[in-house]
């Protein structure tokens, strides 16, 4: 499903404009980004969490060359399926 299609779906789902659809749809996950900016973490019941890992400083091997490198610390996006949201996804 692309972004459009969701956007679609969002505004039949709601009743409402693409564009205000557009708007629901950017304002949720300017929020979200918000709260990983701030490495906290957002619970969404039935839903699942999303917070964020540090991926420590490790040394990799450059796939083109074979030749050590070191790979920096970084933060990453996380996120853990609700039990919930497991179960319907293997309900089928």
């Amino acid at each position: 499903m692309t972004k459009a299609d969701f956007i679609n779906h969002l505004a039949a789902k709601l009743n409402i404009t693409k564009a205000e659809a557009d708007h629901v749809f950017l304002t949720v996950f300017d929020a979200l980004t918000d709260v990983l900016m701030d490495q906290d973490k957002m619970m969404v019941p039935d839903f699942g969490t999303f917070s964020t890992k540090i991926r420590e400083e490790k040394t990799g091997r450059n796939p083109a060359t074979g030749k050590e490198m070191l790979i920096p610390r970084a933060v990453v996006a996380h996120f853990k399926p609700a039990p919930k949201l497991k179960e319907k996804l293997n309900k089928n």
